[in-house]
């Protein structure tokens, strides 16, 4: 069901700390323009963490306006409470949402069964596509692929972003479910190994900057032109990946966009202005693939 390059957007900020709505709009327009297939808003990369539950709401229907069924549209909409996901899933599939993007409870760390039986209350409740977003790294919890191969019974749950950096767990994620789940990479630099072992897109974060370049990669490989993918993730696609993560997610693409003249705005606390020594080296790096002048 979901395929391609799909971007997790950054959610722009304006001068008083609010929600930029012309930026939101704008954004949407430079990545369907650049082929994106794709838009996630209100993931990591969006700082849904700090966004309250209007800004929240509010930042899916105006992506979900602004997009205008061009292309799909997969609403964040996980919590470490049930009630609270079942709130954000249910308002995405109200606001007209393709599908719904739902992180694994993080902090209070459920067991497998404590998984699966969130995953089956969305699922029962929502009548939505659900992608299941796995990053232990982030969450302190990883659901196995036999939790997943369970949750693949329920007809909506469509697909899986998988974080976890174990391309051992996601080749036996494809081994058990096979066609009923879709695996699409959440790593940057881990798509085209995702890919060969049988994945159909990715999550993105670098494809903030660069939508282009990732759509062709993808797309070029699901034309079987392996080499031309190849190509397009060792010289850009990679080497960038890396340097969105100079430090903590999304602080080096907010930036990034920000300095290549996108809408962006400043990070909301927690998250911080990346070091002096840190914003020179992605400086380097924006100048270095062409989106930057020097």
């Amino acid at each position: 069901m979901f395929k391609g390059s799909f971007v997790a957007m950054i959610t722009p900020f304006t001068k008083n700390d609010e929600v930029d709505e012309k930026g939101i709009k704008e954004l949407v327009e430079f990545h369907i323009k650049n082929g994106t297939n794709g838009i996630v808003p209100c993931g990591t990369t969006g700082e849904s963490p700090t966004l309250s539950h209007e800004e929240h709401k509010r930042v899916v229907e105006l992506t979900i306006k602004a997009v205008a069924g061009r292309v799909p549209v997969i609403a964040g909409t996980g919590s470490n409470c049930t009630r609270e996901a079942l709130d954000l899933t249910s308002h995405a599939k109200e606001a007209g949402a393709d599908g719904a993007l739902i992180i694994t409870p993080y902090y209070n760390k459920p067991t497998q069964k404590g998984l699966y039986l969130h995953f089956k209350k969305i699922a029962e409740e929502v009548n939505i596509p659900i992608v299941v977003y796995n990053i232990p790294s982030r969450t302190g919890v990883n659901i196995l692929p036999e939790t997943l191969a369970e949750l693949a019974e329920f007809k909506n749950i469509v697909a899986v972003k998988e974080a976890s950096g174990n391309l051992d767990q996601m080749t036996h994620i494809v081994e058990l479910c096979g066609e009923k789940i879709t695996l699409l990479s959440g790593d940057d630099k881990l798509l085209l190994p995702v890919l060969s072992i049988g994945g159909k897109g990715v999550i993105s974060v670098v494809a903030n900057i660069i939508p282009r370049d990732v759509s062709d990669m993808v797309r070029e490989f699901e034309k079987g032109n392996y080499q031309e993918a190849k190509e397009i993730f060792l010289s850009k696609v990679y080497p960038l990946s890396n340097a969105m993560f100079y430090e903590t997610n999304p602080i080096p693409v907010k930036t990034s966009a920000r300095l290549m003249g996108l809408p962006s705005g400043d990070l909301r606390l927690p998250l911080a202005p990346m070091s002096e020594n840190n914003l020179t080296k992605l400086k380097a790096d924006l100048i270095k693939f062409g989106l930057l002048e020097g």
